[in-house]
């Protein structure tokens, strides 16, 4: 089974308010095997096109600065499709940083990843250790993942680590049939704005079907007729209803 281990920065939390990755990483696992080498890692800075507030610097350590020459998401994006093309990948918190990731691709007109498989890290450990701390570094502590050079996050760095974190959750490197968290689409950790659209309207629509259908006397439909006309009379013709083009 083909794994990808994936992380991202970002200028802060939320996508849909303007906010931007400034680095991805992610690293192949292959057969419980962690590879190593050019080929098997992906790895950017991104010029998110905004400013990077000082809070978040604070977090990841990547102002303004460092990634003034970087390339833009949707300059390496056909690499990054290319990458994890037939791969599962592997995510702590998935909803996070998928959200960031279709929105570019969305953003950018670029082929959609909503049937790619995802596996949460983050949802599978709260059902294997519920009611505890289950954020990176207490996994790495609680499987006994080296973290002292963590000083900073780190999109690629955070990946090394979710690597061995993932191993020691499904039972090591040993390859064994079974090991493996199952996986989801992607669809199903991120709601883009134009499905979510779609089912609010829906949703809108369907309290309406559900009303049971007036009764309307021969007169009164004559009256609204009539309405109707000397609505489209005094408007110069320009009623919405004769020109459904406009609605």
């Amino acid at each position: 089974m083909r794994l990808i281990m994936l992380d991202t920065e970002t200028t802060g939390l939320s996508p849909l308010k303007g906010d931007r990755m400034v680095e991805i990483g992610a690293i192949e696992v292959l057969n419980r095997k962690v590879l190593s080498g050019d080929k098997h890692v992906f790895h950017h800075y991104i010029n998110p096109e905004r400013d990077i507030p000082p809070e978040v610097v604070r977090i990841h350590g990547i102002d303004n600065k460092k990634v003034k020459n970087a390339p833009t998401f949707k300059e390496i994006a056909q690499q990054f499709l290319d990458f994890i093309e037939g791969a599962t990948l592997v995510i702590h918190n998935a909803s996070f940083d998928l959200g960031f990731i279709m929105n570019e691709l969305r953003l950018h007109g670029l082929p959609n990843i909503q049937n790619i498989p995802v596996i949460d890290t983050l949802a599978f450990a709260r059902k294997k250790h519920p009611n505890q701390r289950n954020n990176l570094d207490v996994l790495c502590d609680r499987y006994n993942v080296e973290r002292g050079h963590r000083e900073l996050h780190g999109a690629l760095l955070d990946s090394e680590l979710l690597a061995e974190v993932y191993l020691g959750m499904t039972g090591g490197r040993q390859f064994s049939l079974g090991m493996d968290i199952p996986s989801l689409p992607a669809s199903s950790f991120v709601q883009l704005p134009e499905q979510s659209r779609g089912r609010d309207e829906q949703a809108e629509t369907a309290s309406m079907m559900q009303r049971k259908p007036l009764t309307i006397e021969d007169h009164e439909h004559q009256a609204h007729m009539s309405m109707m006309q000397r609505i489209h009379k005094e408007s110069g013709g320009k009623s919405i209803w004769h020109h459904p083009e406009l609605v």
